[in-house]
């Protein structure tokens, strides 16, 4: 089942009771892609999984999501028989190796741009925000040239200060000639030559 608005607030809502039926310790979970997206009312469409890009810890540090806690893990495994959705609807997808988001580096502030949703009190999603949504996306849509990413970033109405702060943010991620390469045919396709010849 994909997840859309109302689906994706039951699934928390529920997640949230599990963990607190399992008496787990709490969970800060921060969250990217179309979930984001959804909850942040900024795009109006579905998606398949909530994709977590980094945990919070107590101290309000971001820190690795692999691997997820198992406790989340299970009472999300029982969540998806509850309402129908997928056994991985939530996964660590954006951050899962060596190459994920986190590991090659989240962009600057974004811990201070996150939008917490609490959930009970074993459970707090916090939301990436439009400005990030904007690098994840540019990035995305670069590197794996996938129509959706590239969508939700013209979507997203970003300014030429945005993409070009995102497209530098990228090329830290992937510091070979042809990604930039791609990565200035792809602002030249979208209107932003002058952003191109800049990175």
């Amino acid at each position: 089942m994909d997840i859309a608005g109302n689906n994706l607030e039951s699934a928390l809502t529920l997640l949230a009771a599990r963990l607190e039926l399992a008496d787990a310790s709490p969970v800060r979970i921060v969250v990217c892609g179309g979930s984001a997206l959804i909850a942040e009312g900024l795009i109006l469409r579905v998606t398949r999984d909530v994709g977590v890009v980094a945990l919070m810890d107590s101290g309000g540090r971001l820190v690795s999501p692999a691997p997820l806690p198992g406790s989340l893990l299970q009472a999300a495994k029982e969540v998806a028989r509850d309402l129908g959705l997928e056994e991985n609807w939530l996964n660590n997808g954006p951050s899962r190796d060596e190459g994920g988001l986190f590991q090659l580096g989240l962009p600057e502030g974004i811990d201070h741009r996150l939008n917490a949703r609490v959930y009970g009190s074993r459970l707090t999603v916090y939301f990436i925000r439009r400005f990030d949504q904007i690098h994840f996306k540019l990035y995305a849509a670069a590197d794996r040239r996938d129509g959706i990413h590239l969508d939700d970033l013209l979507l997203l109405e970003p300014t030429s200060a945005e993409l070009e702060s995102a497209a530098h943010w990228a090329m830290t991620h992937d510091v070979s000639p042809g990604f930039r390469m791609i990565l200035k045919d792809l602002l030249r396709q979208i209107g932003h030559e002058t952003v191109a010849n800049r990175v």
